[in-house]
């Protein structure tokens, strides 16, 4: 089941949903959730590992609570270090009305990168996740909306959501495998029962029209645009109503130029080689790599990209965080290597020798598009 899936259910239906921006509310199978970050999940982060703000706050009556309130001091090495999370003090807050906060959990929690990066992949959009934990019978911000859409799914407990859409106002309980879409502006507010409530969030931060146009007249502007206004042009309004025109009339040249189909390509590229690196178990594979033989069992990494574009006598192959140049002739190899979860060395025959085969894989291990089984 993929990220999308899991989230909302019927691919079409989502679509169908978000193009409206409708609300959405979907159950799946609560072992299926759960699983992305449990309760016992949570307290192993808050009291057992040495987390550090901003990757944790706390809110309580719709008011975000000092940071001092819940960190000290260490050092380490002799070095000093601040903002380190205090367990006992943010148990004390928890106990008395908190809720807990955890940031940018996409970034060191494997279950939540992985579908992080799937549901990038699938919506095109950058997404990040949070994690949400209050105590029974409380609520940690008021009435709200977002500036992004959000998924959100219950993974503990239970929560009552007052959701304002087209239809008015209405409640939804969100019960551990329970997911819901919020668009973009959409009012919410939410409310633990007798128990205590964990849920994600993941916020998904749109790439805009505004931000892809832009980027295509910056890049065929130049540093034109940058020269700075004459002196005196407050006081020779004419004058400089005639140098505005004459620079508009170039912008819309400039855009009437522009071709449609490298704005594009460039925007894919752009998302394609920029995305936050995440390679885990890259050290172990790293290892296996100087071991590979023509019967190891490899396999895309969860949530990786392969996309490749030709260019002249090499082909570019976007990973994601990156790209990798290679000899154009690798072009159906590699092609085999993105349309296959799993395959071995020797599955490249039918276009690389036994020698070429082994360096190429051994290389998409070593760039963590591939990942070795066992």
């Amino acid at each position: 089941m993929d990220a999308l899936e899991l989230l909302s259910g019927d691919a079409q239906t989502f679509i169908d949903k978000v193009w409206a921006s409708q609300v959405h509310v979907h159950l799946a199978a609560p072992a299926d959730v759960v699983g992305l970050l449990s309760f016992d999940d949570v307290d192993h982060l808050l009291t057992s590992t040495g987390m550090r703000t901003p990757a944790v706050r706390l809110a309580q009556d719709g008011a975000v609570l000092p940071s001092s309130a819940f960190t000290r001091s260490a050092t380490l090495a002799g070095v000093s270090m601040t903002g380190l999370v205090d367990a006992r003090k943010v148990l004390d807050l928890f106990d008395s009305g908190a809720t807990v906060v955890l940031q940018g959990l996409h970034r060191y929690w494997p279950p939540l990168t992985r579908l992080v990066r799937e549901l990038e992949l699938a919506l095109g959009h950058p997404c990040q996740a949070n994690a949400y934990l209050t105590p029974p019978g409380s609520q940690g911000f008021a009435l709200h909306s977002d500036t992004h859409d959000v998924f959100t799914f219950q993974t503990h407990g239970r929560k009552l959501w007052e959701v304002h859409d087209a239809s008015g106002a209405r409640e939804v309980l969100m019960e551990p495998g329970t997911s819901m879409y919020l668009p973009t502006g959409t009012p919410h507010a939410a409310r633990t029962q007798a128990v205590a409530s964990l849920h994600v969030t993941v916020g998904i931060n749109q790439v805009t029209w505004r931000q892809v146009l832009e980027r295509a007249l910056a890049s065929a502007t130049g540093a034109e645009l940058d020269a700075h206004l004459p002196a005196g042009y407050l006081h020779d309004r004419r004058r400089f109503a005639d140098d505005v025109g004459t620079r508009l009339l170039a912008v819309a040249e400039t855009l009437r130029d522009l071709d449609a189909e490298s704005v594009a390509a460039a925007e894919v590229e752009r998302f394609l080689t920029t995305r936050h690196t995440a390679v885990p178990g890259g050290l172990r594979d790293r290892l296996a790599a100087r071991e590979l033989s023509d019967h190891t069992v490899l396999r895309r990494r969860p949530g990786s990209a392969c996309q490749l574009v030709s260019d002249g006598d090499q082909l570019r192959v976007l990973l994601g965080d990156r790209e990798l140049r290679v000899p154009a002739r690798l072009r159906e190899a590699l092609e085999h290597v993105g349309a296959v979860e799993q395959l071995r060395p020797t599955d490249l025959s039918a276009w690389l020798d036994a020698e070429s085969a082994r360096v190429l894989t051994r290389r998409l291990v070593r760039e963590g598009l591939l990942e070795v089984v066992g």
